[in-house]
């Protein structure tokens, strides 16, 4: 069975505010056990988290051996106050601010470093986002610092200038990815950027009646010719479901992003599809470890 390479373990893919909540004062140990049991139950060995602000993938990552779980955590994500972010991790306002904040995750044994550089989807609305990405000179920053403190870079992005600045600047990883373009698609081919593009929390929203079928089936549309086409050029495919969003349940929630992803190369291919998940995974897993 493939890992998890991205999840929310402080989410529980039914209410994000109420599962928060439930951590506000510590992390919620019995919450926590409960979600490790649904990736061990799935066959998940390997969880890759977002991050989040109440130290409850840190709390995860201390638990998860018992359940034969390699577990691996940013602890916190980073984002620019004002922008989206907040709901996993915490703000900076410049240069200084970001350069702490990455000096405070690396203390606490972060195994990478999360940054925030765009919105999501508005999921009523094809091809709008929630906001456009920050500047390229700070996504160029940012991976930078955390690069020269020695630690990967995972970074949550949207939109084709956000995500083309990243990978100007050497990200690591790419989680999400919605609406580059053909251009951005080849650039991300030709990089050693691994891309995570978790097809489940858009298409698990399909007939839920939460948003327009239509937008939805757009927006996933969109997102599976991107996918092939990226994967036909010959681009690193990182398997996560961004488990823990709505509609995205710990373990099976990998489960449908992995049928996805089939769908969306072709299962002609799926051979081939394996091969390049499990070498990313595995590149995932030797690099983006803490460090001394």
């Amino acid at each position: 069975m493939f890992g998890e390479c991205h999840a929310h373990v402080i989410m529980d893919g039914k209410n994000y505010k109420a599962a928060v909540a439930l951590h506000k004062e510590r992390p919620n140990e019995a919450v926590i056990r409960e979600h490790l049991s649904a990736w061990q139950q799935a066959g998940i060995t390997f969880v890759r988290d977002g991050g989040d602000a109440y130290g409850v993938s840190e709390r995860a990552r201390e638990l998860a051996g018992e359940y034969g779980i390699d577990y691996r955590s940013p602890i916190f994500a980073i984002h620019r106050r004002g922008h989206y972010g907040g709901i996993v991790g915490l703000p900076f306002d410049d240069k200084a601010g970001y350069r702490e904040l990455v000096k405070r995750a690396k203390e606490r044994g972060a195994d990478f470093i999360k940054i925030m550089i765009s919105g999501i989807m508005e999921f009523d609305t094809f091809g709008k986002l929630t906001e456009k990405g920050i500047d390229g000179s700070d996504i160029s920053y940012m991976i930078g610092t955390a690069h020269d403190a020695g630690l990967r870079v995972m970074a949550h992005g949207n939109g084709d200038a956000a995500v083309r600045a990243a990978l100007d600047a050497g990200v690591d990883t790419l989680e999400h990815g919605n609406y580059m373009e053909k251009d951005t698609l080849c650039q991300l081919a030709e990089s050693h950027t691994i891309w995570v593009p978790t097809f489940a929390p858009t298409g698990n929203l399909i007939g839920c009646g939460r948003f327009p079928d239509e937008q939805v089936k757009a927006i996933l549309g969109r997102q599976r010719s991107a996918v092939r086409f990226a994967f036909e050029q010959g681009a690193h495919m990182g398997l996560g479901s961004d488990s823990g969003a709505y509609l995205v349940p710990h373990g099976q929630g990998l489960m449908d992003e992995y049928a996805f992803m089939k769908e969306a190369v072709g299962r002609e291919h799926a051979e081939e599809l394996d091969r390049r998940l499990a070498e990313s995974e595995e590149w995932i897993q030797k690099n983006m470890k803490r460090v001394s």
